[in-house]
């Protein structure tokens, strides 16, 4: 790996951190508190700001900016961070706002996700290892986004939100409660549609085990009487498998947002909705 590579246009303003191997594009900005780890690239027009610090192989793609104040009125310029991790990809007008001190003080997005172009994420949000957003996706604050998610192209997610990990969410979606680990949801008031059957697949679920969660997710969401009831006896019957332990565990946590309900024709859906997202 070779010293830095700096675009003579670009601004690099005294005490930002460049690893081995860092490119700087034309017309690039990049402040004093950035650190930009081995490998970095900013194609050009990017803009880092604020306390950010990307990871090793992050890639900015024109006109990506990240670490800029978030768009919350009470935030007075305190000294809050951006976290991007390896091999992230930021395509062309996505932005990315750092923390606030309402939340932990630091948005971060994990490794190897692909923000798509125009993608917004909002302050304090917490995205995890190979997340992928589609174009215009809107990120509203505080949102968590677990392991190996899809978001469709111009889905909006209310902040606060929970996505539970692998799960996907559908095209032009409006997000406004926590959706399950390895759902699926889709409508303008997004509603579970079942599980993201197409990802259980990709990720060598057995056809019995798929069987077995959908029976779970029917049986919480569609069964009889208080759904908060019905949870006992589900981790008593399903509670083995570690990805229905993972579904019960996510409907007992804390959330500021209510759990995602499911439509009445979803049990048959689930396939449908994974295929248009």
């Amino acid at each position: 790996m070779s010293a830095a590579e700096i675009h003579p246009s670009a601004i690099v303003e005294e005490g930002a951190v460049l690893g081995q191997g860092v490119r700087i594009g034309p017309w690039c900005t990049v402040g004093a508190n950035a650190v930009l780890e081995d490998g970095v690239q900013l194609v050009s027009h990017a803009v880092v700001d604020g306390r950010t610090r990307l990871g090793e192989g992050v890639t900015l793609m024109p006109f990506a900016s990240v670490g800029l104040p978030p768009q919350d009125l009470k935030y007075k310029n305190e000294p809050t961070r951006l976290e991007i991790g390896a091999r992230t990809l930021l395509r062309e007008h996505a932005t990315v706002h750092r923390g606030s001190v309402g939340g932990e003080g630091v948005t971060r997005i994990g490794a190897d996700c692909l923000i798509m172009a125009c993608a917004h994420v909002g302050h304090d949000c917490q995205l995890s290892h190979h997340v992928i957003l589609a174009n215009n996706v809107m990120l509203g604050g505080h949102v968590e986004i677990g392991d190996t998610v899809f978001v469709g192209g111009g889905a909006a997610v209310h902040q606060f939100v929970r996505i539970g990990r692998q799960s996907v969410v559908g095209g032009m979606s409006g997000v406004e409660r926590d959706l399950i680990p390895y759902g699926a949801c889709l409508g303008d008031r997004a509603r579970l549609t079942g599980l993201n059957i197409i990802g259980l697949r990709r990720r060598g679920f057995e056809h019995s085990r798929i069987l077995s969660l959908r029976a779970l997710v029917a049986d919480i969401f569609t069964g009889e009487g208080e759904r908060a009831d019905r949870l006992g006896p589900a981790r008593a019957r399903w509670g083995d498998d570690p990805a229905a332990a993972e579904i019960l565990d996510f409907l007992t946590a804390r959330s500021r947002r209510r759990f995602m309900g499911m439509r009445h024709h979803g049990a048959q859906n689930d396939e449908a909705a994974g295929e248009a997202a």
